[in-house]
């Protein structure tokens, strides 16, 4: 079963940055597309990122320029860059496989989420 584990959040004022981590286990990770999630309150999980396996990246309009995904296969590891982070980033993120055709990546998923990890931005 594969496992998911993400850190790296926290509350940080309007304008700051955090760096995501996502670890994984249970899966060929260098074979997967990768991608980071996040989940506002009241509001639908969306895609923000993703990563192929080969190392293309594509963002959701909301993040371009803000945020950059990247991934070490050595380590089994994703991550997350939030640069000039804003109050509407504020969300729970999550990491989870993604499927990418060409220039884009949309949603999938390996069966089961992780606990996600809390982002909080003030203003």
């Amino acid at each position: 079963q594969v496992q998911l584990v993400e850190s790296g959040g926290g509350l940080v004022q309007a304008g700051g940055s955090l760096r995501l981590s996502c670890a994984t286990s249970g899966t060929t990770f260098s074979i997967n597309d990768m991608g980071w999630y996040r989940q506002a309150p009241g509001k639908q999980r969306e895609l923000v990122a993703g990563v192929s396996s080969g190392g293309r990246t594509n963002y959701a309009d909301s993040v371009k320029g803000r945020f950059t995904i990247s991934r070490d296969n050595a380590k089994n590891t994703m991550y997350l860059q939030m640069n000039s982070l804003k109050p509407e980033d504020t969300a729970v993120y999550y990491c989870n496989a993604v499927s990418c055709s060409g220039v884009r990546c949309y949603p999938a998923d390996f069966g089961s989420w992780g606990q996600g990890t809390q982002v909080t931005v003030s203003s």
